[in-house]
């Protein structure tokens, strides 16, 4: 380390620690005055307020830029997915299975059929005593002349008869039947009917918190609250396009 030894030398290291200081001062002083007035402190606020101005600009630029994304993925969402789900959803729970359903198939009747009715009988026939049979005070013709008398007809005797009279039959007959079904039968089915309701009104419950909201919220600037009130001039001039 050396020293410095005499007054000459204290003289010039004085000078050359003096130099960059007068430098430093020179450059400042060349600054344009809205910059430095060699107020140091005014000059930090000034510098601070012009980035924080210029980062502001930049965030409100990049948010009416998202916003403007917002807009468009709200309706995409809204729209194409949300929408979908709960429409769809309300469609099926409303829906109804209407079909024909063909059927082929042989059924066996087995059952007992009562029958009542009266039998009408009018006729001649011939019937068979089937025991001796005697006629008091009967007459006969003999010789042209009436003769009475008593008869006995005897057994097996045949004699030939008019009948006219109401037969009643009461008899169940039964009944064994093959029947060939073939024919086609109309199902219409709701399905808000079946257990099928639950699930789907489930389901509609589920995207129904999701859908209203976004169905009411704003779908362009012009429909912002802030926009068609108290900003409406900013709104106009810097969000809005003509």
């Amino acid at each position: 380390m050396e020293f410095l030894s005499d007054e000459n030398d204290i003289e010039e290291f004085s000078r050359e620690e003096e130099q960059p200081e007068t430098e430093q001062k020179s450059r400042l002083d060349s600054l344009p005055p809205y910059l430095y007035q060699r107020k140091p402190m005014a000059a930090f606020w000034t510098v601070a307020s012009i980035i924080s101005l210029t980062v502001n600009v930049i965030l409100i630029l990049v948010l009416v830029v998202l916003g403007q994304q917002l807009f468009t993925l709200k309706g995409i969402v809204t729209e194409k997915l949300l929408a979908g789900l709960y429409y769809n959803f309300l469609l099926m729970d409303q829906a109804h299975i209407v079909t024909e359903i063909n059927v082929v198939d042989t059924i066996q009747v087995v059952d007992t059929i009562p029958v009542v009715f009266d039998l009408p009988l009018e006729q001649a026939t011939e019937v068979v005593l089937v025991r001796d049979t005697p006629i008091d005070d009967a007459t006969i013709v003999l010789n042209n002349q009436p003769v009475p008398l008593d008869l006995t007809l005897r057994k097996g005797t045949p004699l030939n008869i008019s009948l006219d009279l109401v037969v009643p039959v009461s008899q169940t007959i039964p009944v064994v039947l093959n029947v060939p079904v073939n024919l086609k039968v109309p199902v219409d089915i709701p399905l808000q009917e079946t257990d099928l309701h639950g699930p789907f009104t489930g389901l509609q419950d589920v995207v129904s918190p999701y859908f209203w909201p976004l169905v009411a919220a704003p779908d362009r600037w012009e429909d912002v609250p802030l926009c068609q009130d108290v900003l409406r001039p900013i709104c106009d001039w810097i969000l809005i396009p003509e």
